[in-house]
């Protein structure tokens, strides 16, 4: 069993690693932090050492932390949310958690299309959170 967290370096990513951190803790169960990128023109060599970077000093922080952990960067084609419910499903994921950005009016009526796939597709909970003034 393991809570599985979809983390990039936003203010929204930073939310939901630290509410995984705490469900994680509170379960005492294994921690997944996958970060999932379709590839492409888009994620170039600066890009990915950036991410690396940044998922070297989560990785610290979690071994500081004393939290028993695993870092997935994946960067295989897909979509996040396909990478996310996947690996939930091969973990034995018994939560998902993702973070989610503040929309404008007409936003909030389009939930974003990763959020959505992960809720409607995962097949264990999914705890989204908003990121707070300090993230």
């Amino acid at each position: 069993m393991s809570v599985i967290v979809g983390y990039i370096p936003t203010r929204e990513g930073r939310a939901a690693l630290r509410a995984a951190r705490a469900e994680a803790l509170l379960r005492e169960t294994k921690l997944i932090v996958v970060n999932s990128h379709r590839g492409g023109r888009d994620f170039d060599a600066v890009e990915a050492q950036r991410f690396e970077e940044e998922l070297t000093t989560v990785q610290h922080d979690l071994d500081e932390a004393g939290i028993q952990h695993e870092v997935r960067a994946l960067v295989r084609g897909n979509e996040p949310a396909e990478d996310l419910v996947q690996v939930a499903d091969e973990s034995d994921g018994m939560l998902i958690v993702i973070g989610l950005r503040r929309r404008t009016p007409i936003g909030k009526l389009i939930l974003g299309s990763n959020a959505q796939r992960i809720l409607l597709e995962a097949t264990c909970p999914v705890l989204a959170v908003k990121a707070g003034e300090d993230d």
